[in-house]
């Protein structure tokens, strides 16, 4: 373990190394780990040999990062403690200009790796594999036939792994009887089961009739028929939506990597696995648009490009083509790509167009392949990072990521736009799950509600 070198100067005044141990004091940092902030910091300085800490430059410190993320024994939280001690020295102790121009929240919390039942590398691996469906097989080998027939039909990752998940739990629910006996009497006691005993919401269990609908029709080749259970009332919710002034402070509370993110969610509508999957080639801006590739429902819909947004992404992309030169020059640089593509163009998987908008600020090694790949942002990342600047801005709402498409579409209502317009826009198959943003509108030519309680 590290020492403290140089605790005092001759004339006993404070050295660097005091006041940084006494900044991670007052900054709540566990005594035991500060130790180990000083050794971080340590391996920094004896990497890179500065002059003085008010001459290090941004490149010098995202190269360190680089380096150091790039190394597989290095854990997650090991990373992050890497990166808060870098932040404290450069930031808060010594005022370097550098450091204001790091983006210290992607290289804090933008490293966590994908899992390998994630959606977007799901489909490289074998049908519902990991090791929780290993342990379900073992009980219900009908289970691996039901994986490989919802692949083969292509169906989403998720709904696979719902599927796979909810049928596993109505077989468990029926005990020990064999497949070939189970009816629509099994059936019918599961669902009723999730309504009354489980109080599962109506969705959840239409979803749980689909699996084993899907189960009975394309695996036991039995379809139901006549299923009559206790159904789960539909509870109608309202959309959680901020107002315009609402958004603005919770956008201004977000920097970075983060809070671009956000405002882009905003500004067009996407959802969150939308913008976090996002690559280079789908950004237009010559159009001023913007691709969305495979959303719900396999669908591609194209949205506007806001206009404020462009500078800011620009200058992003610098940033990110920089951070794919220098994995290219480390040997790296692949994306994930569909098996399809990877097949049909071998090498685009290291092309820049094809690069994550937003990628992990770590590298991940593929378990099966061992090729190291730069995956995108794990969406866990931006959600926190949503609801702590709802925190930090005050607004009194239960605020995640889809409240900012909530907003967009509410907005654009509200402005006068027509709903078919907006319903494009949002990608939706159906008006009427549109119509939903039509609760609470003062629109155009419309008289407004108006409380009785405000005529007194």
């Amino acid at each position: 373990m590290s020492t403290i070198p140089n605790p005092r100067r001759e004339d006993g005044s404070p050295s660097n190394w005091d006041r940084y141990l006494d900044l991670l004091a007052h900054r709540g940092v566990p005594e035991k780990m500060r130790p180990w902030y000083v050794r971080r910091v340590e391996a920094f300085l004896k990497a890179r040999r500065p002059v003085s800490l008010l001459q290090v430059t941004a490149e010098e410190l995202t190269g360190y990062l680089q380096e150091v993320a790039a190394q597989a024994h290095l854990a997650e939280w090991q990373f992050r403690q890497l990166v808060d001690a870098l932040q404290l020295l450069f930031v808060d102790l010594a005022h370097c200009p550098a450091g204001k121009t790091i983006d210290w929240d992607w290289w804090k919390t933008g490293g966590r790796p994908l899992d390998s039942d994630h959606p977007t590398v799901a489909r490289s691996s074998p049908p519902a594999a990991g090791p929780a469906f290993a342990r379900a097989t073992e009980r219900f080998p009908l289970l691996k036939t039901l994986a490989r027939t919802i692949r083969a039909m292509q169906y989403s990752i998720r709904t696979e792994q719902a599927y796979v998940d909810w049928c596993q739990r109505f077989l468990a629910f029926c005990g020990d009887t064999p497949a070939e006996r189970l009816g629509v009497e099994d059936v019918q006691r599961f669902l009723s089961h999730l309504a009354v005993e489980r109080s599962v919401a109506a969705k959840t269990q239409s979803l749980a009739y689909n699996a084993v609908a899907f189960l009975f029709k394309h695996v036991l080749e039995r379809p139901l028929e006549n299923v009559r259970f206790a159904r789960t009332k539909h509870a109608q919710r309202l959309p959680v939506v901020l107002t315009q002034e609402e958004v603005r402070r919770l956008c201004e509370t977000m920097d970075g990597t983060f809070g671009l993110m956000a405002r882009l969610m905003y500004g067009t509508g996407m959802r969150l696995m939308e913008c976090i999957r996002l690559r280079v080639g789908d950004l237009d801006f010559g159009h001023r648009s913007i691709t969305v590739r495979n959303g719900k429902g396999g669908k591609d819909r194209i949205v506007p490009l806001p206009e404020r947004l462009r500078t800011p992404l620009e200058s992003h992309l610098e940033q990110v083509k920089a951070l794919h030169d220098r994995d290219l020059a480390a040997g790296a640089g692949n994306v994930y790509m569909p098996e399809a593509l990877s097949r049909k163009y071998p090498s685009a998987a290291r092309e820049w167009i094809w690069q994550y908008v937003f990628p992990s600020s770590r590298l991940a090694q593929d378990p099966k392949s061992g090729v190291v790949r730069r995956h995108h942002l794990h969406e866990s990342s931006l959600q926190s990072e949503i609801r702590a600047a709802g925190q930090r801005a005050g607004i009194p709402k239960r605020i995640n990521s889809h409240a900012l498409r909530h907003s967009f579409a509410t907005h654009l209502l509200e402005a006068g736009y027509d709903i078919r317009t907006v319903q494009e826009l949002l990608g939706h198959a159906d008006v009427s799950t549109t119509m939903i943003y039509t609760h609470v509108l003062n629109r155009l030519g419309v008289v407004p509600v108006r409380s009785p309680v405000d005529a007194w």
